[in-house]
């Protein structure tokens, strides 16, 4: 005889399946973008962003200073607090911005030789 509190199992049924993947750590991000983007070191992201922008050779200077101030103090931050994340961003931004003023120096220079000549 069949128990009214326990219905009998479908065979058919689909397995149920968690959808919130359960964290497995104390430390680690509650959400899907917390080890890829990081926001909460926005200087590491914004000297990201601006080492980008450093390979624009008509303005890529201060870009390119910014990017190597701000990578620095991101990786200063990450250093004081390693859950905030973000040191390749920094590091990225840093190399970026040295890459985009070395660039801008090269091309100013150039510049410059093929006016004197």
């Amino acid at each position: 005889m069949a128990d009214p509190n326990h219905p009998p199992e479908n065979p058919y049924a689909a397995a149920q399946v968690d959808l919130v993947p359960a964290q497995t750590s104390a430390g680690s991000e509650g959400d899907v973008t917390g080890g890829v983007i990081p926001y909460k070191n926005p200087c590491a992201l914004a000297a990201y962003y601006l080492g980008l922008l450093a390979w624009i050779p008509a303005c890529g200077s201060p870009f390119a200073i910014a990017s190597i101030w701000l990578g620095i103090v991101g990786l200063k931050k990450r250093r004081i607090n390693p859950a905030i994340r973000g040191s390749a961003h920094a590091i990225f931004g840093i190399v970026a911005g040295v890459v985009g003023l070395v660039l801008t120096m090269v091309i100013l220079a150039a510049i410059l030789v093929r006016v004197n000549q």
